[in-house]
């Protein structure tokens, strides 16, 4: 069973978040909340809100009957797209004018687990 987040619009450059999502693909949760926590770019404070979310969401799929520190979740799948940048333009010299663009990505993190789960069964709980 596996879980999507996204992160939308975030003001910072793909470039630079893909040093960062880089180093976590293919990682158990536990180890990439590790290297997000020590790493001192500011891409890994999106990317480990983000990552919490992701978690968040596969317990909600899961209707909260399941805890993901049992089924050893890990990041299946991770990439960075360029979202549209803010166009903005700066005086210089001799009256012209000079373009700056901040840019903007796009994250989507999809999170797996590697346990397999049994299926729950409705009338389990009560025993008559």
């Amino acid at each position: 069973m596996e879980a999507t987040a996204k992160l939308n619009n975030c003001p910072m450059s793909a470039r630079k978040m893909r040093l960062v999502v880089d180093l976590i693909r293919n990682e158990n949760v536990d180890n990439a909340f590790n290297i997000l926590k020590y790493n001192k770019k500011e891409a890994s404070v999106w990317l480990e809100k983000l990552l919490l979310s992701a978690i968040s969401n596969w317990e909600y799929k899961n209707d909260l009957v399941f805890d993901a520190d049992d089924y050893d979740l890990f990041v299946k799948e991770i990439f960075v797209n360029e979202g549209t940048p803010l166009k903005r333009f700066r005086p210089r010299a001799q009256g012209r004018a000079a373009r700056i663009r901040k840019r903007t990505n796009h994250v989507t993190l999809v999170v797996e687990n590697r346990i397999p789960m049994e299926p729950v069964e409705a009338g389990a709980d009560s025993e008559e």
